[in-house]
């Protein structure tokens, strides 16, 4: 009878402890498909969405540092492929106080971006002269734009961003120690400023101290937190001088995922390493994009010339060799 007694408590033991250890793999399972599910989810690309700026006309538009474009007489700028998250857009027309805001993850279709009128001598002495800069063909125009700078900069000494528009003029009039001086200037107002940083990476490159150059456009990335398209074209176009042309493929890709396709002539440059590393498959790819962005740029004949023979030669590496 105790026999008895004790393979049945034996048996009912047995019993629970399978019926615990099945309840144990199904919790163990659901945890396991709930948490590839939420990695599913995270990994998951949200699609890109389209954002109609409305403000004052003409106002120059910028997304995370991008400029992308000008809004029209009515004041609107459709910018388009923008990124799931959340962003930073910074509006300025001539003659209102600058805007900085933010563009929320869920934020679509039309933002209003409302701007005040400014009567600071020094922001509107800064807006005339990135005007005058921007459309400056020769350096009579660019010396003009220099002395708008330098006379907003006298109104208000400690302008970060005057500083910086002054060294952008002096580079392209080859002044490279003036313009290094306006950069340290800039870097004392505003000490992780990475703009100045990738400006101050070119006009290093220019004066042929390669090194000192990759170390400010590697500070720039940094202190942008990964996000300088101007950083990472700069050195993009240092490793191609140096033959390092998969280092700068990688930077050019950086370069051009961050412009959202807002400046093709990389396309173009991505094309030409390519075509240096003999990968005309991808130089095709490269330069057919260039056209597609910039079908009357100033590249474009000379790209659509040579795009017949890279086919030929891209579909001679695909043949075996008989």
């Amino acid at each position: 009878m105790n026999i008895a007694l004790q393979k049945s408590r034996t048996s009912s033991n047995r019993a629970l402890f399978i019926c615990a250890l099945v309840g144990l793999c199904v919790l163990l399972v659901g945890a396991l498909d709930a948490s590839a599910q939420r990695k599913r989810q995270a990994g998951a690309v949200a699609p890109a969405k389209s954002i109609t700026v409305q403000t004052e006309p003409e106002a120059v538009i910028w997304l995370d540092e991008v400029r992308r474009g000008v809004t029209d007489a009515e004041g609107k700028l459709e910018i388009n492929n923008v990124a799931a998250g959340r962003h930073s857009l910074r509006v300025r027309a001539s003659g209102f106080k600058e805007r900085t805001m933010p563009v929320l993850p869920t934020q679509r279709g039309q933002i209003k971006v409302p701007l005040v009128r400014t009567t600071d001598r020094a922001e509107l002495l800064f807006q005339q002269a990135e005007a005058e800069r921007e459309k400056a063909k020769d350096d009579e125009a660019r010396k003009a734009a220099a002395e708008s700078y330098r006379s907003a900069l006298k109104a208000r000494p400690a302008y970060a961003a005057a500083h910086v528009g002054l060294a952008r003029v002096l580079l392209d009039l080859n002044d490279y120690t003036g313009a290094l001086d306006e950069i340290a200037l800039a870097r004392r107002a505003r000490p992780a400023y990475p703009e100045a940083s990738a400006v101050e990476g070119r006009i290093l490159r220019a004066s042929a101290f390669i090194n000192e150059s990759i170390e400010a456009f590697r500070r720039s990335i940094r202190e942008a937190r990964g996000f300088q398209p101007e950083a990472h074209t700069g050195l993009a176009l240092v490793y191609e001088e140096r033959g390092m042309n998969e280092e700068a493929v990688t930077e050019f890709r950086s370069a051009l995922a961050q412009l959202s396709d807002t400046e093709p002539v990389l396309y173009q440059l991505l094309g030409a390493v390519y075509e240096k590393m003999e990968r005309y498959k991808e130089a095709v790819e490269a330069y057919e994009k260039y056209l597609q962005l910039a079908p009357e740029g100033s590249l474009a004949p000379a790209v659509r010339s040579i795009i017949d023979q890279l086919r030929r030669q891209a579909a001679e590496q695909e043949t075996p060799a008989s």
